[in-house]
């Protein structure tokens, strides 16, 4: 297989930007993650690859729940905020103020929508683990807003 036309054939492929967050205890972790999509209607699940060597990973596996924010189209730096390490100080991680969710993830202030989701199944496969989520509980602030999408910020994350 030709490994520029891979890259190119793979990049073909769309994606949301999204921020996922989660928490045990003082222990924090958010990523911004693209790779998610939903799976079941019912019950409803979504699946989200989440790289093996991550914070959101290792607290994933030992059974956090997590919340995935939806970004607006014009949050792209918001997306940024989290392409770092994950610092939890008080009710903000990376800065960014957050609320606990009904689970106890944190969702972020500011975000278009978000839901919270608790890992029924994992894949590992490659450098990623596939999560698969069962949504348990949603939050809608803005019905009308633009989602953010990798194609719109000129990154690229696959290939």
């Amino acid at each position: 297989m030709d490994a520029q036309v891979k890259k190119q054939v793979l990049r073909k492929l769309t994606y949301g930007l999204y921020v996922a967050t989660a928490r045990i205890g003082e222990e924090a972790a958010a990523a911004t993650v693209n790779w998610l999509s939903q799976a079941s209607f019912t019950p409803p699940l979504v699946m989200m690859a989440v790289k093996a060597d991550s914070g959101l990973h290792a607290l994933l596996s030992k059974g956090a729940t997590v919340a995935v924010n939806i970004l607006g189209a014009d949050q792209k730096g918001l997306a940024e905020t989290f392409f770092r390490p994950t610092k939890l100080e008080g009710n903000t991680l990376n800065g960014v103020p957050f609320a606990d969710g009904e689970t106890g993830a944190p969702l972020l202030t500011g975000v278009p929508a978000a839901f919270e989701a608790k890992v029924v199944q994992s894949v590992p496969g490659g450098d990623h683990t596939v999560f698969v989520l069962e949504v348990v509980a949603v939050h809608l602030n803005d019905p009308d807003a633009k989602v953010l999408e990798m194609w719109d910020t000129g990154w690229f994350y696959g290939g």
